[in-house]
């Protein structure tokens, strides 16, 4: 994890946050892109069977020969929009997950489709995916073109970025959570189109959490860069609706164009579309651990280990105090099976310092199915208030880390004050129900 402290330029628009807010978002950038401790690399060590003999719900089932769901980078000549793209010159915000179902880069998608990529854009992590959450990501080339780096001097394009294109492309894969960085780089590069008059263009993808879960506290207060998303912390949206939603919501209004996806539902999982799961960043290896992630990130901000350094980062809770078959069995209880685990976290090419580096921690591995949809938040939160009971529990920077990444200290404040799990989303119900009624516009599916 990112307890170093390291400040981190953004854009003018979060120049009013206080100091240190911007101070605790660098220290969680990884729970605000899934990395910041290290992927499933399989560098760490686990002396526990259950770790190390995964179950069947474990592996990530075999995509579907034709998957049952087509992204827009996938519809690009079935869509009249995506006809209108040809000869154009572009700019694309994309990653290494930013493949077509048989791998294919959407680079090379668009570029057979007779659009001039003339620049791409990358977000945290870079564009291969490999660089340590949190740390600054230079400029660089891939296919030909240079290559700007939306997590290094700059959050969001800038003007001379923008000059001569004809349009600025979105192409990530995002995983529904307000603290999962991509979805701030999206609005961000949103609003900097806007503002220059480039036309901006989202090939959408599906939200790996479903279209139906929301959950959580909305943000109250100035944006940082782990949260600029409107709405509850995990919002239900796939990246083109959340383009639609602040688009009409922003001034200047950018020429926002959508190219849907074809066969997705909001009820479905990532199993159910028959699609094969790139890591969109090194923490979430697997669609189980998105689904785990709303939850689980909630600890980057406490002295619990999420798994940084072992073979399922995102999918444990770990630390050298724990009683891993209590924790197990508690994770079972709320709706996710979990097996106890002890694992020795190992540096990694993304965190060379991740939680308990080289001691011996015990803790409970989840086990959601992937052909189920689960509340992944409700599960981290009702562990969390378990976890907040103990007298080794701490939460990191006084509690400053949590409250940037959720966006307010609302949810830390009730963990403290000893509300129930059924308090605490009783609470958060009439956000989430108002949220529902202003976001149904903007929905595609």
């Amino acid at each position: 994890m990112a307890t170093r402290v390291a400040a981190i330029r953004g854009p003018a628009r979060f120049a009013r946050v206080p100091r240190l807010s911007i101070v605790a978002c660098a220290a969680v950038l990884a729970a605000g892109c899934g990395g910041q401790q290290g992927g499933d690399t399989g560098s760490g060590t686990t002396t526990s069977p259950s770790a190390t003999s995964p179950s069947t719900a474990d592996r990530a089932p075999a995509p579907a020969s034709t998957p049952t769901v087509r992204v827009g980078a996938e519809e690009l000549a079935s869509s009249p929009a995506g006809r209108r793209l040809r000869g154009l010159r572009v700019g694309l915000i994309a990653n290494a997950a930013s493949v077509t179902s048989d791998g294919r880069p959407s680079v090379r998608a668009l570029r057979a489709h007779g659009v001039r990529v003339v620049r791409l854009f990358s977000p945290e992590h870079g564009y291969r995916g490999g660089g340590a959450a949190g740390a600054r990501q230079g400029d660089s080339r891939a296919f030909g073109v240079p290559v700007v780096s939306l997590y290094g001097e700059h959050y969001a394009p800038t003007a001379r970025d923008l000059r001569g294109l004809d349009a600025l492309v979105y192409d990530l894969q995002d995983v529904g959570v307000r603290f999962y960085t991509y979805v701030s780089t999206e609005i961000l590069a949103l609003r900097a189109a806007a503002r220059a008059g480039v036309p901006f263009v989202v090939l959408d993808r599906p939200n790996p959490l479903g279209g139906e879960l929301v959950a959580g506290p909305v943000r109250r207060g100035p944006p940082t860069f782990v949260a600029t998303a409107p709405g509850p912390l995990v919002y239900g949206l796939t990246s083109g609706e959340m383009a639609r939603y602040v688009n009409a919501h922003s001034r200047p209004r950018a020429k926002l164009t959508v190219i849907r996806m074809r066969g997705w539902r909001r009820d479905m999982t990532w199993t159910q579309t028959g699609r094969p799961w790139t890591p969109p960043s090194p923490g979430l290896k697997t669609p189980q651990a998105a689904l785990t992630y709303p939850g689980l990130a909630l600890f980057e901000g406490t002295v619990v280990s999420v798994g940084g350094g072992t073979r399922r980062s995102y999918r444990m809770l770990c630390a050298p105090w724990l009683d891993r078959r209590d924790l197990a069995a508690r994770a079972s209880k709320l709706g996710i099976p979990a097996t106890p685990v002890t694992v020795v976290p190992r540096p990694v090419p993304s965190a060379r310092e991740p939680k308990f580096l080289g001691r011996r921690c015990r803790g409970a591995l989840l086990h959601p199915r992937g052909d189920r949809a689960v509340n992944g938040y409700e599960v981290g939160l009702g562990l969390l208030l378990k976890l907040r009971r103990s007298p080794r529990f701490r939460w990191l920077q006084g509690g400053a880390v949590t409250d940037a990444v959720v966006g307010a200290p609302v949810l830390r404040r009730r963990v403290d004050a000893g509300w129930s799990l059924e308090r605490i989303l009783a609470a958060e119900a009439p956000s989430i129900r108002a949220w529902r009624a202003r976001r149904a516009p903007y929905l595609l599916y």
